[in-house]
Parts: structure tokens; C-alpha cells; sequence
């Protein structure tokens, strides 16, 4: 089948609150304030350093970086809004109908890099978007364990399961099973990790997939299911605000329970080289696909901010194959595959 068409979200949508722009902004600081809080009292050595930016073109941002902690290596948690008259190319190519508007972009973003190879890598970003009588929301979370633990994976989706059930019970299927597809390194064949959920264009139109999303087919696993759902009538600006709102405050119930049981597990030389070229990944996605990267670099963005979220430290290796038999073969035969986490059986002997 083709790839999806950009005309099925020719029409607009109702018209956001008056007050939108700045209910939104000041959730995504509250929530910077909130995470940053959280993992500052879990890594319990440093403190997250601000940095104020702004933007020549309009708009600016606050970014936080924590260094050489307890817990974190490196870690940072950005919010910024942005306006402006010329519509990122990006964004022209996948709503065409918001061409010839001003826009306004906010969001909230993070990046966290563990020390301990054990605690895995995460990522997180919630936004919002406005051009004239165009606007949705998107955003998502996902996983990038290293020598991960089932329960852990399961403890991670469970949680968000529970924030999609409080608004629809087909968001976390459907934005789990694209969130598999998006953080998918072509180049490798492999996924960058556990995933999570990921969703883009929520508006009011009903559509559930992120319509014209580059590389998407209608034969993929995550359309397929999407279509299957159909469209779902009658959300408001309102309902899917509070979907955001129930997202962005799940992560530090999802995550740091995970800190917490792996923060002192013992490793060595072995483990940090295999961490630090798993870290290659990362930046392989970040670099190749990331849209958010990409939307950045293309409104001139602050390129510190945007490129926060690449590890402190990383190694590639030619031609690496794991050995069988062994941890980190098991993350290349299982947990760089989709799975049904929820259902997941717990295995007796963890990894």
C-alpha cells in the first residue's frame, strides 16, 4: 500500500481556547519543575544548571543540564516555545494546510544517561502546535535498556498504560505500537529499545495515526491496527490537553521506581563498553531520524539544547556480534523486538 496521504487532514479543526498558548506553556514548565525536582532528589548528589536562551526570531527556552551525579552521567530536561512566520519545512511537508500562518511551537524535552549500564537510558517530549486554524498535540516516552529486566519493561508500560486508559483504552495499543515503529533504526534493523508510546497530529479529527508521518506505510503493524480502531469522534481541545497532562506526569512513577532497583547493581568493564556502544545507537537515531532534531535545526533553534540529548560519552565497534548465550545477547534476541509487555510473562531468572 502507499504511504499515507496528506489530504485527509485537509480539513481544520475547531479553533483552540483564546488562552491555549499560554495554558500549555505553563503546564510543560510546571512539568520541567516537577522532573527535574524528582531526579534531583533520586540522584541525590547533583543539581540540574539552567540556562536561559532566546530566540532572535521569537521566543526562547530554559535548559537544564545535570552532570556527573550520583545516578546520572548526564541528563537534561528543556522546555522552549517558539514563533514565528516561516513555517519550518517540515512542517509544510506533512500539513500543508497550515502554509501561509504564523506558528507557535512549545514543548518540554529529556534526555537522561545513566552511569550504571544497569538503569536504562530515557527519553521523554510533550508539544503542542498552532498555525492559524491548525494546531495538535504529540509527543511520547520510550526505553533504551542495556541489560534490561523484564519486570522493569513491564513495570515501564504498565504505567503508561494506565495514563492512556484514563482517556481512551485504544491510545496506549495504538501509540505503543507506533512509538515500535518510530524508534526504529532502518540502517540496523533493530529497534532503539523497549519503546514506550508515541503520537503525533492529535486533533479533534478523530485520527488516532500520525497521518503522513515520513517513512509510514499502510502495510506497517502500527497502521494496520490503526485502521482497524478507525477514527475517534467528538475529542476536544480540552480531552486531549488532559491526555498530555496525564502523560507528562506518569513519567517519574514509570522511571525512577527503575532507578531505584538498579542504581546499585554491581558492573564492570565489560558492561560500560557494551553501554557506551549501545550509546552509538542514540546518537545514529538522533542524528539520522529524530524529528524533533530535525524541526530544531530547521527553526534555528538552539543547537546546544537540541543536541542535549546526546550521551557524554560513546564507542562504536566494527562488525560487533554478541556472544551467545549471554545478557547481551538476550537483548538483541528479545528486547530489541516489539513485544506485548503487558501480557509479558515474568521470566523465573532474570538477566
Amino acid at each position: 500500500m502507499t504511504a499515507f496521504s496528506t489530504s485527509e487532514t485537509a480539513v481544520s479543526s475547531p479553533l483552540p481556547p483564546s488562552d491555549s498558548r499560554q495554558r500549555v506553556s505553563q503546564f510543560l514548565r510546571n512539568l520541567q519543575d516537577q522532573i527535574c525536582q524528582g531526579l534531583e532528589e533520586s540522584d541525590g548528589g547533583k543539581t540540574f544548571q539552567e540556562d536561559s536562551w532566546v530566540r532572535e526570531e521569537g521566543g526562547g527556552g530554559r535548559s537544564r543540564v545535570l552532570r556527573e551525579g550520583n545516578v546520572f552521567e548526564q541528563g537534561g530536561v528543556n522546555f522552549s516555545e517558539v514563533w514565528g512566520k516561516d513555517l519550518p519545512p517540515s512542517i509544510v511537508m506533512q500539513r500543508p494546510e497550515a502554509r501561509g500562518y504564523e506558528f507557535y511551537a512549545t514543548g518540554t524535552s529529556m534526555v537522561l544517561h545513566p552511569r550504571n549500564p544497569y538503569i536504562p537510558t530515557v527519553h521523554l517530549n510533550y508539544r503542542y502546535f498552532e498555525a492559524g486554524p491548525v494546531w495538535w498535540f504529540g509527543g511520547g516516552i520510550d526505553l533504551t535498556p542495556y541489560y534490561p529486566f523484564a519486570e522493569d519493561v513491564v513495570h515501564f508500560h504498565q504505567t503508561l498504560k494506565q495514563a492512556c486508559d484514563r482517556h481512551h483504552s485504544e491510545y496506549y495499543p495504538t501509540f505503543k505500537a507506533w512509538c515500535d515503529e518510530y524508534f526504529y533504526l532502518k540502517h540496523r534493523q533493530e529497534t532503539r529499545g523497549v519503546g514506550g508510546i508515541f503520537f503525533d497530529y492529535q486533533d479533534p479529527q478523530g485520527i488516532l495515526y500520525p497521518v503522513a508521518y515520513p517513512g509510514s506505510q499502510g502495510d506497517t503493524t502500527a497502521a494496520q491496527h490503526s485502521q482497524t480502531v478507525g477514527p475517534v469522534k467528538g475529542r476536544t481541545w480540552e480531552d486531549l490537553f488532559s491526555f498530555i497532562q496525564s502523560c507528562g506526569t506518569a513519567f517519574l512513577p514509570a522511571y525512577l521506581p527503575i532507578v531505584e532497583k538498579r542504581r546499585s547493581h554491581e558492573y564492570g568493564e565489560r558492561e560500560r563498553n557494551f553501554q557506551l556502544y549501545r550509546r552509538g545507537r542514540y546518537v545514529e537515531f538522533n542524528l539520522v531520524y529524530d524529528r524533533g532534531t530535525i524541526f530544531g535545526l530547521q527553526t534555528n533553534g538552539r543547537t546546544e539544547s537540541i543536541l542535549m540529548s546526546l550521551p557524554p560519552l560513546v564507542r562504536w565497534e566494527y562488525g560487533y556480534t554478541p556472544e551467545p548465550n549471554t545478557p547481551e545477547a538476550a537483548l538483541y534476541e528479545t528486547f530489541l523486538k516489539p513485544q506485548d509487555w503487558i501480557n509479558w510473562p515474568l521470566p523465573s531468572q532474570k538477566v
